[in-house]
């Protein structure tokens, strides 16, 4: 089966889309495919690699590209979602290393009414697991209206 563009799946543009292409979606998982490479964002010459710590954002933008995914089919805009936090981040490396083909991995363990979410991630490569985390996240209805009103709030606080 072939997938939509990640470009199509997550409300981000230029070099902030960080996943190469989707390599397989359901209703509850997706696994994304990110290739390291010299001119990966946040690639460091010095140590020839990703830091590690990035495959936090790996995971928050697999969790948009699902959530994009679900849009599409049930024919529905991509909507902008935030990134809560991440429990238990751990990563069995200090970085990916250039030439590393990493599959991330999303499961949503849980999907309130009220737009938060909370999925069980990993990044593996050739079967081994190299991080993993829970990720809480919140997508609003309406973002523009969610933002405004959170602007306001703060202003009178």
């Amino acid at each position: 089966m072939s997938f939509p563009p990640v470009r199509e799946l997550v409300p981000h543009s230029g070099a902030m889309v960080l996943l190469d292409r989707v390599l397989s979606a359901d209703a509850e998982n997706l696994c994304a495919e990110v290739v390291i490479h010299a001119g990966s964002v946040f690639y460091d010459a010095p140590s020839a690699g990703v830091g590690s710590w990035v495959g936090i954002e790996y995971m928050a933008q697999a969790i948009a590209a699902h959530a994009g995914y679900r849009a599409r089919q049930a024919g529905a805009p991509v909507k902008i979602g935030f990134l809560l936090g991440a429990r238990r981040y751990e990563a069995q490396l200090p970085l990916f290393a250039v030439g590393s083909v990493l599959q991330v991995h999303v499961q949503q363990a849980l999907q309130g009414e009220n737009g938060l979410g909370a999925f069980e991630c990993r990044i593996e490569m050739a079967g081994a697991v190299l991080a993993q985390a829970t990720i809480t996240v919140f997508q609003p209805e309406d973002a523009k209206q969610f933002l405004q009103e959170s602007m306001n709030g703060a202003q009178h606080e």
